[in-house]
Order: structure tokens, then sequence, then C-alpha cells
């Protein structure tokens, strides 16, 4: 049996939190890396920036899981139906094809990020590794905890380049959809 749904709407919802999710993992990590990991310098304990950073992500984590599956249900919904191969020029096929690729990527450092944060904040009680700001383990901190910190910002970079990068293929795959009207999508034309 073979489920099939055709709704503008649903359309539009699982598009609208894809784009949201994409926004969010973008702003979490800039700002992590621009303002808050920065700031951290200031806090005058090395164990409660630790504590703090570990925290506050322990937090947003719900808020990124949330965001990582609006990008991929959004993705995966329209790769089922409009976004299908036999549907799209051959433009469109490579663009989406990319889309793939940033995607799983997206995910997949996503994911990463989250495991190994989870492990960092096991490292020690509460979450207090050592650190000389939200980047950076201080000279306290023991060799594996400085190294899941190295991994874990790795990480944190590479979800925003994919997901910085999916953002800007997002909207050239707009940009095609409106050079593209619907009696041309009809006639399989391209522009």
């Amino acid at each position: 049996m073979r489920v099939h749904f055709e709704s503008d709407t649903l359309s539009a919802i699982g598009r609208a939190w894809h784009d949201v999710g994409v926004g969010t993992i973008v702003g979490a990590n800039l700002f992590a890396q621009v303002g808050w990991h920065p700031a951290l310098s200031e806090v005058s304990d090395e164990r409660e920036r630790g504590k703090v950073t570990n925290k506050a992500w322990r937090r947003y984590g719900a808020v990124n899981a949330v965001a990582l599956t609006g990008i991929l249900a959004g993705w995966l919904g329209a790769r089922a139906h409009e976004a299908k191969p036999d549907k799209l020029t051959s433009r469109e096929r490579r663009i989406a094809l990319g889309k793939d690729v940033l995607t799983g990527a997206v995910a997949a450092t996503g994911i990463a990020a989250g495991v190994t944060g989870m492990r960092f904040n096991e490292m020690a009680e509460d979450g207090a590794v050592p650190l000389s700001d939200g980047d950076h383990p201080s000279g306290r901190a023991n060799e594996k905890q400085a190294r899941t910190k190295r991994t874990l910002n790795f990480l944190g970079k590479a979800n925003l380049a994919s997901a910085l990068s999916l953002g800007l293929l997002q909207a050239g795959m707009a940009q095609v959809n409106y050079r593209r009207p619907p009696l041309k999508r009809v006639l399989r034309r391209t522009f």
C-alpha cells in the first residue's frame, strides 16, 4: 500500500520547518563561536566555565534536535514527492543532489557534535571540565578532555559550514523555482 500526500499546506510546513531549522543551527553555532565562547573568558573560575558551557549546550540540545529533525523531515518529504528526480530538470537534479549531500553533512556533524558534547559533559562532575574560554581547555584539563574539546570544536565548525552552505543552496534552489512558473513546470521546459 502506498501512502500519498499532495498538500500544499503540508509541503509549506515542511519547507518552513526546514528553513527555520537551518537558521537555528547557523544561529546557534555563530552565537557560540562569536559571542558565548569568547565571553566565557570573563568567568574567573575555569571549572565554572566548563560547567556553564556544558549546561547551556545540554539545555540547547533539544532545540538543535528539533531543528535537525525539521531539516531532515522537510527535505526527505520533498524528495519523496515534488523533488523526485523525474520531476526535475537536469539543473534541478544537480542542485537536489548537492542538497542531499549538504543535508547529510548537517545531519552527520550535528549528531556527532551532540554525542561528543554529551561525552564531554560526562568527563567531569556537573560538566565542570576546566576551560580557558568556551573553545579552549585550560592547562588543568587532562589529555582526553582536551582532545574531546578539540573534536567538538571541529564538529561545531563543520556543522556551521555545512548549514551555511545548505542555506545558500536552498536560496539558489528557490530562485530556480521563481524563474520556472507552474505552466513551464507542467511543460517541463527550462528557462
